[in-house]
């Protein structure tokens, strides 16, 4: 692990504890050459999960776009950092339990969407607005329609 104050490769472990649910590790470490201490975690990332697209394309798994697009709906809004990284552990999760490493997208937009109705309306709407490829206000009156029933 390379020290990222003065780049030594020399570097030694003083701590290491589990994450909450096992999810991986944490590492308190410090550099044999500035001396400054710096903390590392480490996550298992399961490579095989692949999108399937709706033009039927493929391509692996970014939890970095997922995360863009719910920051992106839940911009201003009273939801904080880690309601945001639970609902993105949670659907993770859910897709790396599956019995098959193809994921439709659409499936992920229907997960994402079912999450972000129970934590805030206006970044469900953000959302779906974008997912569902809204064409017109009315498309919006119809979704908020639904939301107050």
């Amino acid at each position: 692990m390379n020290c990222p104050y003065c780049e030594n490769k020399d570097t030694a472990v003083l701590e290491s504890r589990v994450l909450p649910l096992g999810e991986g590790m944490r590492r308190r470490r410090e550099c044999k050459k500035c001396t400054k201490r710096f903390t590392t975690y480490e996550k298992v990332v399961n490579l095989d999960l692949k999108v399937v697209k709706k033009s039927g394309g493929i391509e692996d798994f970014d939890r970095e776009k997922i995360v863009k697009g719910i920051k992106k709906a839940c911009w201003k809004r009273p939801v904080t950092e880690e309601q945001m990284t639970d609902l993105v552990d949670d659907l993770e999760l859910k897709l790396l339990n599956r019995m098959t490493t193809n994921v439709p997208s659409c499936d992920i937009g229907k997960m994402i969407l079912s999450r972000l109705k129970k934590l805030d309306d206006v970044a469900y709407l953000r959302f779906a607005s974008v997912y569902l490829e809204f064409a017109s206000a009315a498309d919006f009156a119809k979704l908020i329609t639904s939301l107050a029933n």
